[in-house]
């Protein structure tokens, strides 16, 4: 096994400077690596590789292009992440909802596992959640003012209120375990079926916990693809072997899952925000394309249109 040793400031730009990266102002590189950490930085190395096999900059790539590279995805992170949040809420809200209004607002009420899906196969599933929830509740209950209050004043904390402490992925494998007649109440709120749902989901969740900890997310890839949507065939998004080439399990997946979950207006100021940071990347890239990085997001030439497709248009369909 190859060990890694610590390097200094000064040998982590003489690392850069013997890959061919050009380096004007060394003081503010080394600022910048201090900062950010190199590490973190040369993950963002890819697209200005000659090649997998060749290590090497392409001729004429600054740190600077670098750096815009990384800039770029924390603010395609934060935009992603603040609207993440968004979805987070309102499927707590809508699920805490749903689960209340038919079972109760007691804990002794609504995590009763008869409450959820009979079928043999998720039986050991839905012990399983049943006991998470349990446990976040005694773990995070009495971290939260909420909780603290109800189960103070009240004796018992309300779904609605246990959703704050409990996690997105925890609420989404919820989802899951649900009966038929919850999941389809739910789904149909959204406008999207039940199968899309459970999909969607833990995409959503992958991709909330990359933005919380700051991981690379514009070309992430994620292991589950999406189905093909109304949205792939009205974009007219190309197909290579009869299947979509981008906006499956890319960043443009993620655009049209957030299209579907999001309200029209919050969807149409995403994608401003994102437009505006494409722009200000496209005008610090010299060595390479904008077009090299939308092709690894998976985003097509004519994304910005999603943005503009209405539900009436999807609908007749």
């Amino acid at each position: 096994m190859i060990e890694k040793h610590f390097r200094t400031l000064d040998e982590q730009v003489e690392i850069l400077k013997s890959k061919n990266m050009v380096i004007a102002n060394e003081d503010y590189a080394k600022s910048v690596l201090l900062r950010e950490n190199y590490f973190f930085l040369n993950g963002y190395r890819h697209l200005f590789m000659v090649s997998n096999e060749e290590r090497f900059y392409k001729k004429g790539t600054t740190f600077e292009e670098l750096y815009s590279l990384f800039l770029f995805d924390r603010t395609f992170r934060t935009i992603c992440f603040k609207n993440l949040l968004i979805i987070e809420n309102n499927f707590k809200s809508i699920i805490s909802y749903q689960l209340s209004k038919k079972y109760g607002y007691k804990e002794k009420d609504y995590l009763k596992a008869k409450n959820f899906t009979r079928r043999p196969d998720k039986q050991r599933q839905v012990n399983d959640l049943l006991k998470k929830m349990k446990r976040q509740i005694r773990v995070n209950g009495g971290q939260h003012a909420a909780t603290q209050h109800y189960a103070y004043h009240y004796g018992y904390i309300p779904l609605w209120i246990l959703v704050k402490v409990l996690s997105f992925g925890i609420v989404c494998e919820m989802f899951t375990i649900l009966k038929e007649d919850d999941q389809n109440a739910i789904s149909q709120i959204y406008g999207v079926e039940v199968e899309e749902l459970i999909i969607y989901l833990p995409i959503l969740a992958n991709y909330r916990n990359l933005c919380a900890h700051e991981d690379i997310v514009y070309e992430n890839k994620t292991q589950k693809e999406i189905e093909d949507t109304i949205f792939h065939r009205l974009l007219q998004i190309p197909k290579e072997d009869g299947e979509f080439i981008c906006g499956k399990n890319d960043a443009f997946a993620l655009m049209i899952i957030m299209k579907q979950l999001l309200d029209k207006e919050k969807f149409k100021s995403m994608s401003i925000e994102i437009e505006n940071a494409i722009r200000t990347l496209d005008y610090n890239l010299k060595t390479i394309s904008i077009k090299d990085v939308l092709k690894r997001m998976g985003f097509p030439k004519n994304w910005k249109e999603l943005a503009n497709i209405e539900r009436s248009v999807v609908n007749e369909f």
